[in-house]
Order: C-alpha cells, then sequence, then structure tokens
C-alpha cells in the first residue's frame, strides 16, 4: 500500500511529496525544499523511515516545485525525471527566481524524459503518468486507481485552479486536462496538490466554481 507524506516548503508553501510503501522504496515529488532547515526535515524523514530514494519526479518545473532539485541529486544520487515540454520552464527558473528576490542554486540537468503511458515503479507500487497541461506546458500527474491517490500538482486544487497567467500557460488547455484526465478518476480519489490541503474528485466535481 503506498504511503504520502507531505511538506510544505519555501516562500510559496508548495507541496512537497514522498511517496513509499512497505519495501522502504521511495520517490520524491516536486521537492520544494528552500533552505537547509527545510532540506533536513527531508533527509531527516527519509532516514528516520528508513527509506530508498529510487526516483526524483518534477511534476512541472515551475520554480517553486525544484528548489530541492540538486539537494536530492546530491543526496541521493538522483536526478530530476520530467516531461519534455517543460524544458523551457526549466530553463527559466533562474530568471523567475531573480524577479522574486529569492535564491536559486545550480539546477541538475533532467536525467530523462516521462511521457504519458509510462509507470513510474517503486518497491510493489506504480504511478500511471497523465499528461496534464496548462499551467505549464508539459505537466504531469500521477495516479494510481487502484488505491485512487492522485497527485496532481498545479492543476487542481480545492475549490481552485493553476494559475495560467505565467510563461507558457494556457487557461483552455488546463480546463481541458482536468475535465478530460482527473474527472474522469472515481469520485473518492484522493487529490494531492501543490498547494493547499488534499481534496477528492468527486468534491472538486460538485464544489469547483472554475470548472463548471
Amino acid at each position: 500500500m503506498i504511503k504520502i507524506q507531505s511538506f510544505t516548503f519555501n516562500p510559496f508553501q508548495e507541496n512537497t511529496y514522498i511517496a513509499y510503501d512497505e519495501t522502504k522504496e521511495c520517490i520524491i515529488i516536486d521537492p520544494g525544499c528552500y533552505d537547509s532547515n527545510e532540506e533536513s526535515i527531508l533527509k531527516n524523514f527519509i532516514e528516520q523511515n528508513h527509506l530508498k530514494p529510487k526516483m526524483l519526479i518534477n511534476t512541472h518545473c515551475h520554480l517553486d516545485h525544484i528548489f530541492g532539485n540538486q539537494f536530492v541529486c546530491d543526496s541521493y544520487q538522483l536526478k530530476p525525471v520530467m516531461h519534455r515540454l517543460d524544458l523551457p520552464i526549466l530553463e527559466y527558473a533562474p530568471m523567475a527566481a531573480s524577479r522574486y528576490g529569492l535564491k536559486l542554486g545550480s539546477i541538475p540537468e533532467p536525467g530523462s524524459f516521462i511521457e504519458e503511458g509510462d509507470l513510474i515503479e517503486f518497491g510493489r507500487s506504480k504511478f500511471k503518468v497523465i499528461f496534464t497541461p496548462g499551467h505549464a506546458p508539459g505537466h504531469i500527474s500521477l495516479i494510481n486507481e487502484e488505491e485512487k491517490i492522485a497527485i496532481v500538482a498545479d492543476v487542481l486544487f480545492r475549490l481552485s485552479i493553476g494559475r495560467t497567467d505565467l510563461p507558457l500557460g494556457d487557461h483552455d488547455t488546463l480546463i481541458a486536462s482536468i475535465r478530460q484526465k482527473l474527472f474522469n478518476l472515481d469520485d473518492d480519489t484522493v487529490v494531492y496538490p501543490g498547494h493547499g490541503p488534499n481534496t477528492t474528485i468527486g468534491f472538486e466535481k460538485q464544489n469547483n466554481p472554475f470548472t463548471k
């Protein structure tokens, strides 16, 4: 059974996730740790639970979701895995940091690229990759339909959606991703967003004002 641990990091209050199972293998998703204290929080959880990181996944490459990429790369010898269409967002990250007056160290190059339909496997568990662009051109979500888990980052929030006014964002594309990819999941699927509290697919279908 997959367990999900979340951390809220950096000035943007971004949700970083660790997914793991009974084998202790884990994947790190969108490490947003911004300073040494946040890095310690992430590392201590991994050490205290005797976890073995197997993969670093970026759902997309906006600044707040990649602050900790270099730390994870250095600590666990993992290069980020992402969708190729988000390379322009990754390349823009240093300029975005400077515009916000934030520090961003070196950025590791992607180790490989993933696409819709790929499987992310760790231990006895797996996530299916689905392509959910709109907030970012290469945004992906991770789905386990059997355990009803959807790690969607900045596509869908509780009673809200990801912003589309950033470079290469597109509102119509985002809404299509939500309606055609996420709203096809079971209503009791738990949604793990990139910001804010968890929600469910059914709750958002009924209540989200942006998807009506």
